[in-house]
């Protein structure tokens, strides 16, 4: 068995890919429209995954925007994707320059949780250990769900 993809629904090409690329630092490794289906897909990987994203074509986060208006509900039963990342404390800052919310910030140093412009709850987990315990970070409460 070999893991291949999440599929995301959006409602937004160019917020959800400011999100996931801006922001969490994901590369776009390509992209398909369907005509005929009325949709575009947009395959993402993690920065340390494209090579092997490209060669094996996983792991991926695969975007999937219906060219049709429709209603998506239940960003929060989807659960979460989770990313191992070099310096928490830097890449929730970077978020929060971009204007996202940390609705669970990392006061532990290990983990905190934000989400996209569709909902969608992204864990992100300290590489290695824990970091040390740093303001503002450490004492910010929860903010929301996630």
């Amino acid at each position: 068995m070999q893991y291949l993809h999440t599929m995301l629904r959006i409602h937004d090409i160019d917020a959800a890919l400011r999100f996931f690329c801006d922001g969490l630092g994901l590369q776009e490794t390509r992209r398909y429209d369907s005509e005929k289906g009325r949709f575009t897909l947009i395959f993402l990987a993690a920065p340390d995954d494209v090579d092997r994203a490209q060669a094996d074509k996983a792991p991926l986060v695969e975007l999937t925007y219906n060219w049709d208006e429709e209603t998506y509900t239940g960003g929060r039963n989807f659960g979460h994707l989770a990313y191992r990342v070099e310096n928490i404390y830097a890449l929730c800052q970077h978020l929060s320059d971009l204007g996202y919310v940390i609705h669970r910030p990392p006061r532990d140093g290990h983990m905190a949780f934000v989400k996209s412009p569709d909902g969608i709850s992204v864990e992100l987990l300290q590489k290695g250990d824990a970091l040390p315990p740093t303001e503002p970070w450490a004492s910010m409460e929860n903010t929301g769900t996630w």
